[in-house]
């Protein structure tokens, strides 16, 4: 019991601030471009708190939940935008969306250096874990740096999650926000238009939710074959 809540610690400390980078980003990037309502409402900040007070059913019931049944933890967040800003400027609309996205390969490339940086130094060593946690093990003795190797794990996995589930081109997710930018203005403002039509979101986040495990997988696969590559240590 004691090592599942740690490691259920380290899982949300993970999630909370790949969360909290994601909505950050959105915010920032509509400040920058006209739209300040999410700073208003205190969302361009790297402080958890406004942001688990805008959700916390996404923020802290939902991932508590899901890690509990499954050992891994997912759940959502999410920024204010002033739609009339939006409608006036698609393509602008479309950057913002993008940012939250781009938040999350940011961590996914500080945790791959990481994780290359410690198995290049000894401290970590691949792993073919069956789990999401146990990507790289510790390479040497010590609670810290067993606890480090299960965070850089989580973190490179969790944000790979949210990279690429965002970037699904289907509403509500940061993908179909980004479809805009590369649509003329009228054939954006009717786009954005339609996501408005009862039922539109919840039929993209099922199928997003179909769709995912046959890109996921694949795709760490790739990845951690590629960042173990790189750092000479393959798998035995």
């Amino acid at each position: 019991m004691e090592a599942k809540l740690a490691l259920g610690a380290l899982w949300y400390v993970a999630f909370l601030f790949s969360t909290t980078l994601h909505e950050a980003a959105h915010a920032w990037a509509a400040l920058r471009m006209g739209d300040p309502t999410a700073y208003h409402g205190g969302q361009v900040s790297l402080n958890p708190l406004p942001h688990v007070r805008r959700e916390p059913f996404g923020m802290v019931i939902v991932p508590i939940l899901v890690f509990s049944l499954s050992g891994w933890m997912l759940g959502w967040a999410s920024a204010p935008y002033d739609p009339a800003w939006a409608d006036r400027h698609p393509k602008r609309a479309g950057l913002m969306a993008l940012a939250g996205p781009a938040a999350n390969l940011f961590l996914l490339i500080v945790s791959s250096v990481a994780i290359l940086v410690g198995i290049g130094g000894g401290w970590l060593a691949p792993t073919p874990g069956d789990t999401l946690s146990t990507l790289v093990q510790a390479g040497a003795p010590g609670a810290g740096i067993e606890a480090g190797a299960t965070f850089l794990s989580i973190l490179f996995v969790l944000n790979l999650i949210l990279f690429l589930f965002n970037l699904l081109p289907l509403p509500p997710m940061d993908g179909s926000g980004a479809l805009p930018l590369v649509m003329s203005d009228r054939l954006a403002i009717a786009y954005r238009q339609s996501l408005r039509h009862p039922g539109i979101a919840l039929a993209g986040l099922l199928l997003a939710w179909w769709v995912f495990p046959y890109l996921f997988g694949p795709a760490l696969a790739i990845l951690v074959g590629i960042l173990f590559g790189l750092a000479g240590g393959g798998l035995g």
